[in-house]
């Protein structure tokens, strides 16, 4: 027999999900590292810090996608959206562990200021789950372009000679790009203008803020 999950369960699979974004492994697909098997390239000790940090910011981005999408999931009216929903976090969990190998690899930090934008994208993610499921997928379109642009930037700071780095890169920006499309597909409707213009100034402050902490 299939389990009923109450809404008790719920909160405290959420909450069990937070733990291990933030302070632990992440639940990581079958799929294979990209980076696995690519030399490493011999960086100067100021590329490896910079790409180090960059790393860290697109740790802390995949942090908050987690979050956004158990939000989601947890306020979403309609079983095959909170489906999709936790299929996409599942994917975003690989990109959390193989973001989080390559900055120890580089001999960098994770950010401290996780667990604050983990609490702060979960309740942007529910409020967003509340108004509807497909303002709710528009919500995912709409980052993960974002989140498309902002991976081309990296990749484009990333030096050529860090294949282990790009390769990373460049297989979430496949995800991403991935996720928007099936968000799109599924009736996601465009966010109006002033709130994507609040979510780049968001992200702009996080990028700020994680490259430094």
């Amino acid at each position: 027999m299939q389990r009923v999950y109450s809404p008790f369960d719920h909160l405290l699979i959420q909450l069990d999900q937070a733990v291990r974004t933030v302070f632990g492994r992440p639940q990581a697909t079958e799929r294979p590292d990209p980076a696995a098997g690519l030399p490493d390239a011999e960086l100067t000790d100021a590329e490896r810090d910079h790409v180090a940090r960059l790393m860290r910011i697109n740790h802390t981005g995949e942090v908050c996608a987690q979050a956004l999408y158990q939000g989601q999931a947890l306020t979403a009216r309609l079983p095959g959206v909170r489906e999709s929903m936790e299929r996409a976090a599942a994917e975003e969990n690989d990109h959390l562990d193989w973001c989080e190998r390559r900055v120890h690899e580089l001999g960098g930090r994770l950010s401290l200021l996780n667990p604050l934008f983990y609490a702060g994208s979960f309740a942007v993610g529910a409020i967003a789950g509340l108004a509807g499921d497909r303002w709710s997928l528009g919500f995912v379109a709409e980052t993960e372009r974002q989140v498309e642009r902002h991976l081309d930037e990296h990749l484009a700071e990333v030096p050529l000679e860090d294949q282990r780095t790009r390769a990373v890169l460049e297989q979430m920006r496949t995800d991403e790009v991935g996720h928007a499309t099936n968000a799109v597909e599924a009736g996601a409707v465009a966010l109006p203008e002033p709130v994507r213009d609040l979510m780049r100034l968001t992200a702009k402050v996080m990028t700020g803020t994680v490259y430094r902490l």
